[in-house]
């Protein structure tokens, strides 16, 4: 290779060309990687957008607003309800393009569709803060090192790992393509913890460190579940691919249930039954009866 090359040589600039026209041919093998219709595809970034407004909008008074300006507070949020409803509204007719029902719709079918699931979602906004209040209240009773409920809030990744996932679960129950997993997603990137939006979740969950935590799509979990670092409620097996889509391949987890650090629980009939405590590092694939204790020895 020859790094002596001009930048401006006729040599340099037919090499690029080459190298370019070899990239641009690479797209016409009608490969699922080739497509190019970029603007029927939800924006990442404004999707990442949405949900930080959408926690401030659960958490009105933890999360400076950068751009809002305004003395009354019930303003400053109206404003931003109204911002996420518009831009959400836009994301999700987007994502319609991915929908079979949406398939060869036309863009006012599309928007009408957006705009009744938008405000079907705004309406579950009470239920959501309703479920997320009570895992403020499970993490700051589960946890001695918390000294404030404010400092949980605007610290601790498992509430906001399960903050972002309340919100995702509901676009998930609407239907919504795309969307809820690309707000989990982003939740994972940025706390470490995997939660699939369809995952059932019910009140007082608190997740204690929580990095590594994975929680797949067809879990049921209870009431005033805890969970630490590292824990997988996952398949058995996905060696049926496709064919497993809609079947339940997740466990369930029933309430008042604690299950510590590095434990794999598998199978969609498998039950943790109620009380259960489930030690570290066990690897579950059968269901274990209420109030047991199941825990890995050394040898």
């Amino acid at each position: 290779m020859d790094y002596k090359k001009n930048n401006n040589s006729p040599e340099l600039k037919n090499e690029i060309k080459d190298i370019v026209d070899l990239i641009l041919s690479d797209y016409e093998k009608g490969r699922d990687v080739d497509q190019m219709d970029v603007y029927n595809q939800p924006d990442r970034d404004a999707v990442k957008d949405i949900v930080i407004k959408l926690i401030r909008i659960i958490y009105p008074g933890y999360y400076r607003d950068k751009v809002y300006k305004s003395y009354n507070d019930n303003n400053r949020i109206a404003v931003v309800i109204e911002d996420v409803i518009y831009n959400l509204q836009k994301q999700i007719a987007i994502a319609f393009h991915h929908s079979p029902e949406y398939k060869d719709a036309q863009d006012e079918t599309l928007e009408c569709g957006a705009r009744c699931i938008t405000h079907e979602f705004f309406k579950q906004i009470p239920k959501i803060r309703e479920y997320v209040d009570t895992d403020l209240q499970a993490c700051y009773d589960g946890d001695p090192a918390a000294y404030s409920k404010g400092e949980i809030i605007l610290s601790y990744p498992g509430l906001t790992a399960s903050t972002i996932n309340r919100i995702a679960h509901e676009l998930y129950l609407l239907k919504v393509p795309l969307i809820p997993r690309m707000m989990t997603e982003y939740a994972h990137s940025k706390t470490g913890i995997d939660i699939h939006p369809g995952a059932t979740i019910g009140k007082y969950f608190m997740i204690d460190h929580g990095t590594g935590i994975v929680i797949g799509e067809t879990s049921v979990i209870g009431e005033h579940v805890k969970m630490y670092q590292g824990v997988t409620i996952g398949g058995l097996s996905t060696r049926g691919g496709q064919s497993l889509k809609g079947v339940k391949r997740h466990p369930t987890i029933e309430d008042n249930v604690t299950i510590y650090s590095g434990a794999s629980i598998l199978g969609g009939e498998t039950v943790i039954g109620e009380g259960a405590v489930i030690g570290a590092n066990a690897f579950i694939t059968a269901s274990i009866p209420a109030g047991s204790r199941v825990s890995m020895k050394n040898q």
